[in-house]
């Protein structure tokens, strides 16, 4: 039987941003230290891209509230792109592919759409279309991918 969690209900959406924070965290490393990543983004903490520049500096703590905000922006972007009533599980996967991915291109996926569609294994399988970076498929991809189609269709159950 497949469970559905009223984002309505108390403590819904925070158990989502404490499910994709805690998916997001290994995948992306912390790093205190800005640094450009595969494509030559500008990075620093859980793999934060926003405001970055050379020479940056965070401390542990700050890349954690970092990371539960931008987690939380995420989560708030993505909303409209998906059902209303969405297991806690499959939401974070899908938070965790729009912040690695950025939000426009998450709701113009086939994820999205097919979510909204209610083919919700299929959306879940639609991560899997996510694994490249500069032209190139990457096993990390590959990698975070699976675990979060795995999320995905564990709430699915």
């Amino acid at each position: 039987m497949r469970r559905i969690l009223k984002r309505g209900a108390a403590g819904g959406t925070a158990a989502v941003i404490a499910a994709a924070v805690a998916l997001i965290a290994p995948w992306e490393g912390l790093r205190t230290a800005s640094y450009q990543d595969i494509v030559g983004v500008w990075t620093i903490c859980y793999g934060e891209t926003l405001g970055v520049g050379p020479g940056q500096t965070a401390t542990p703590e700050e890349c954690r509230g970092r990371l539960a905000a931008r987690a939380a922006q995420f989560e708030a972007e993505i909303r409209p792109c998906l059902p209303a009533n969405l297991p806690v599980e499959t939401r974070a996967a899908f938070v965790s592919a729009a912040y690695n991915i950025g939000s426009g291109a998450f709701c113009r996926s086939s994820m999205s759409r097919l979510a909204l569609a209610s083919n919700l294994p299929g959306a879940c399988d639609a991560l899997m279309l996510w694994v490249k970076a500069g032209g190139q498929t990457v096993p990390g991809l590959v990698n975070r991918r699976t675990a979060e189609r795995a999320l995905c269709l564990s709430g699915l159950d």
